[in-house]
């Protein structure tokens, strides 16, 4: 669904807690990328989180008619 790896980069200022900044340096950690990759995660998550409350009342509705019907091709199940 989501593919942000062949996105350019953007420069951006950001305003990080000094002493974890300076860990994280002491530490040898590329900040830009964690800091991408965190941001990243948490976009998808609020993405799929809100997907799924947009949708709560059709996922529901569906869950009922299987539940009621059960699934179209269970019949030709193998397992």
């Amino acid at each position: 669904m989501f593919s942000f790896g062949d996105a350019p980069k953007k420069a951006t200022n950001l305003s990080l807690n000094s002493k974890v900044l300076e860990m994280a340096r002491e530490l040898g950690m590329n900040v830009s990328q964690t800091v991408d990759e965190l941001l990243a995660a948490e976009v998808r998550r609020r993405y799929w989180e809100r997907w799924s409350e947009e949708n709560r009342e059709a996922i529901a509705e569906y869950n009922a008619r299987i539940a009621r019907e059960g699934l179209p091709l269970a019949k030709y199940r193998t397992f």
